[in-house]
């Protein structure tokens, strides 16, 4: 597997330097260092793709012309996927990141508005705002050997 190096952008196995400092000497300690997380301008990116999806999911919310009482009264909806975990570390990262991952709610918001059942529609809506919000502060999607481990960084680490 290629890694890619985030303070240069290139691959790992390309003729570069080989690293000093603290971070050789604790490996996987950092996010920079843990396998799948990503670190450096890709992960800036994605943490403003992260706002803009926020941002359309609350812009889509306001079309509906519902309360704006449900935005906060559904927001952590989404995160009761985490029971997922009590069936074991597999099912849960699977589960959880089913309700985390744009399908589900494209396919809510696809389904509202096509058959004009504006519940469907706002719990769509509602979490495209909750997985941008999450993945702005780099909640990201879970892998399957832990719930802390997630393609955005490391829970508890910077």
């Amino acid at each position: 597997m290629t890694t890619i190096d985030s303070t240069t952008d290139t691959a790992a196995g390309s003729a570069t330097a080989p690293a000093t400092g603290p971070a050789a000497e604790t490996p996987a300690e950092t996010p920079a260092e843990t396998p799948g997380v990503v670190t450096g301008r890709p992960l800036a990116w994605l943490r403003v793709e992260a706002l803009a999806t926020a941002a359309a999911g609350l812009a889509v919310f306001a079309a509906t012309g519902q309360p704006w009482w449900l935005v906060p009264a559904l927001f952590l909806a989404p995160d009761l996927f985490m029971l997922g975990y009590l069936a074991g570390p597999k099912a849960g990262a699977w589960i959880y990141n089913l309700a985390h991952s744009a399908p589900l709610p494209l396919a809510l918001l696809a389904a509202g508005l096509g058959w004009h059942i504006a519940a469907l529609t706002v719990a769509g809506a509602i979490g495209l705002f909750h997985i941008g919000l999450d993945r702005a502060i780099k909640a990201g999607l879970k892998y399957d050997h832990g719930f802390a481990v997630t393609h955005l960084g490391v829970a508890g680490k910077r």
